[in-house]
């Protein structure tokens, strides 16, 4: 897992080139696309700062996306060259940080967490469909109630039947006894394929789910399934701070994975990423997209090029050893909060791997809660507060939650 670091010289140009390649709204005689530069009277780009912004640039520069780049087929030639930057950040994420084969990841930079986890499961209702003659009331997505509501969403949408595993209350494991009793009564009622969705520190504790143990019982119940990895959360840390992570694509029970950039690397909203091994994202191949150049494979269709090259640009001008380096800084200061924690006989919640501590709500008042935005895992009768050591939250601010919780 490398990558160097660059400079921001040396990244700006390779931006403005890529920009370069694509064809211009003002320069190219474009008839033919529903599209053109930002309204100039809002975003005007002879702004002098621009020559020192090339994400903002690229913004005005207004690419779309559309489609999948990392395959071997066409794309809409108009958006090439930030296409291509878009293609080497999946190869940098699926190759460095999750030490998949050359070439052998598809993926795009999807508008969040959730339509990534979404468009996994639209992949394998399909695959399933296809392959093997599936119908409707024999596919069942399977996830745990610490899962992202992503999923019941995602189910919803997809018409699946689905069903909800129970955790430990305090260690926030799979109940493997209630899965291979769920798994059993599916069967028996006709469901032969499994969609299922491992964590990689979830929403409220940052909890991991163990993804070969669960792989294992599916494995033993001998049926068909597909194990898709939500860590749109954990995917920028949890590689960083546990080398021997099993959410990466040396690990066969793993078919794809969710990250999202607008969380811990600090992208801009709207920068979900969904990887997942070759030839299965043809499942979700729209044949009907016949105006578009490659067809389109995804959910959203049309989305910003811009979004692509922020998480480029960022990945870039720190390099693999500087994120580590920020990473391991946050699950240190996080070590701290919960040091604090134990010497007040506090209970809490943490995989030491990942930056959330989430307390028990007994040892907190609603003021405090309130006042340091904890956010609770039920609005209306809270059983655990989180916090959230981001970039923001310094020793100070740290200080400051002891402080009036020694009040």
């Amino acid at each position: 897992m490398f990558w160097k670091k660059r400079s921001f010289e040396d990244i700006k140009s390779e931006i403005f080139e890529a920009i370069g390649n694509n064809l211009n709204y003002k320069n190219n005689s474009i008839l033919g696309i529903p599209g053109s530069y930002l309204d100039q009277e809002s975003f005007y780009d002879d702004a002098p700062f621009l020559k020192d912004a090339p994400f903002i640039s690229t913004m005005i520069a207004n690419p779309n996306h559309i489609g999948c780049h990392t395959l071997d087929g066409d794309s809409e030639v108009f958006f090439k060259g930030t296409q291509l930057l878009e293609r080497r950040l999946i190869r940098l994420m699926a190759e460095e940080m999750l030490r998949a084969d050359s070439n052998s990841v598809d993926g795009y930079v999807a508008p969040g967490g959730t339509e990534a986890n979404i468009q996994a499961m639209w992949c394998y209702r399909n695959y399933f469909r296809k392959e093997f003659n599936a119908k409707r009331d024999e596919i069942c997505l399977i996830y745990s109630e610490d899962s992202h509501y992503s999923m019941p969403k995602g189910a919803n949408v997809l018409d699946l039947d689905s069903a909800i595993i129970p955790v430990d209350f305090e260690t926030r494991k799979w109940d493997l006894d209630s899965l291979n009793e769920v798994i059993s009564e599916k069967k028996e009622s006709g469901f032969k394929y499994f969609i299922v969705i491992c964590n990689c520190a979830t929403t409220m504790f940052g909890s991991v789910d163990d993804i070969d143990a669960i792989a294992e019982i599916f494995k033993s119940s001998n049926i068909q399934y597909k194990i898709h990895g939500d860590a749109a959360y954990g995917g920028f840390i949890y590689p960083f701070t546990d080398s021997e992570s099993r959410f990466q694509f040396q690990n066969e029970n793993l078919t794809s994975i969710t990250i999202d950039g607008h969380k811990m690397l600090q992208a801009p909203y709207g920068t979900g990423v969904f990887m997942i091994r070759k030839g299965f994202i043809e499942y979700c191949k729209t044949e009907e997209a016949n105006y578009v150049q490659g067809k389109d494979y995804t959910l959203c269709g049309s989305r910003s090029g811009a979004n692509a090259i922020s998480m480029w640009m960022i990945m870039n001008v720190h390099g693999s050893l500087g994120w580590q380096s920020n990473m391991e800084t946050l699950v240190l200061r996080t070590d701290d909060i919960c040091k604090r924690l134990d010497e007040r006989n506090i209970r809490y919640f943490r995989n030491p791997n990942i930056n959330i501590v989430t307390i028990k709500a007994e040892h907190l008042t609603k003021e405090i809660a309130q006042k340091h935005f904890l956010v609770g895992d039920n609005h209306e009768n809270p059983k655990w507060y989180k916090i959230v050591v981001m970039p923001h939250v310094k020793r100070g601010l740290i200080d400051h939650f002891f402080l009036d919780l020694d009040a």
